[in-house]
């Protein structure tokens, strides 16, 4: 899936890129009005994701560019903005989402997948690694053929690790993928859903899937060692 970002702010361009990236999605940014709408119209995008505050151009005239002109590609909008009227305007003139900073990236990453399967018709695959298996789209989580309950957030921490089974992770790395992209609270949140999570999805089952990298982060493995 390829995706068009028009964000002024290179900072959170660079980490909304980069995250997405990771989540397998093409991404191809724009830091102005001008150069998003030429993109926009040049190029062949899945999806939009769009400021409103930007120079040259802004996101409602965007928005009503692309409709007026036949385009109907789904546009998710990501602003400051947080008043009814914004929200409304940007609806009203072609928009098909509208998500307020700060956010979640995890949510802006569900709200993207819920975009496209409207638009494609067709929800993301089941992911498996070893007997631990999540389904994104239903938000569920099997290990064998038990089925696991977790809270939204220790969710979005074991499909963050999943997704990059074998990969050793920092905890800023978690943090960044799965939190606020400027979280500024305890690192050590992370710490507690892994411990979390090893509760729910390693220990009744006698597995040691989540290990600890001494000194690095975290990383999940299909076969780990027996809980002793």
């Amino acid at each position: 899936m390829k995706l068009l970002l028009v964000e002024d702010d290179k900072k959170i361009a660079t980490t909304v890129k980069r995250g997405l990236e990771r989540e397998g999605y093409s991404v191809d940014v724009a830091f102005d009005g001008i150069d998003g709408l030429w993109m926009a119209t040049e190029g062949s995008f899945d999806l939009i994701v769009l400021d409103l505050m930007l120079p040259g151009r802004n996101g409602f005239q965007i928005c009503a560019d692309l409709r007026e002109a036949g385009d109907w590609t789904p546009i998710l909008v990501l602003t400051a903005k947080d008043g009814d009227l914004d929200e409304a305007e940007a609806l009203d003139t072609g928009a098909d989402d509208y998500l307020v900073k700060p956010f979640s990236f995890p949510v802006l990453l569900a709200r993207i997948r819920a975009m496209l399967r409207r638009t494609t018709g067709t929800s993301p695959p089941p992911v498996t690694v070893g007997d631990l298996r999540i389904d994104p789209g239903e938000r569920r989580v099997w290990r064998g053929e038990t089925e696991v309950s977790l809270t939204t957030r220790q969710f979005d921490v074991l499909e963050f690790l999943v997704r990059r089974a074998g990969q050793v992770l920092s905890k800023d790395e978690i943090l960044g993928g799965v939190w606020h992209h400027d979280f500024d609270g305890d690192p050590n949140i992370v710490e507690v859903y892994i411990r979390r999570l090893r509760l729910a999805v390693d220990q009744p089952f006698d597995h040691h899937s989540i290990e600890t990298i001494r000194g690095s982060g975290y990383r999940l493995v299909a076969e780990g060692d027996p809980v002793r």
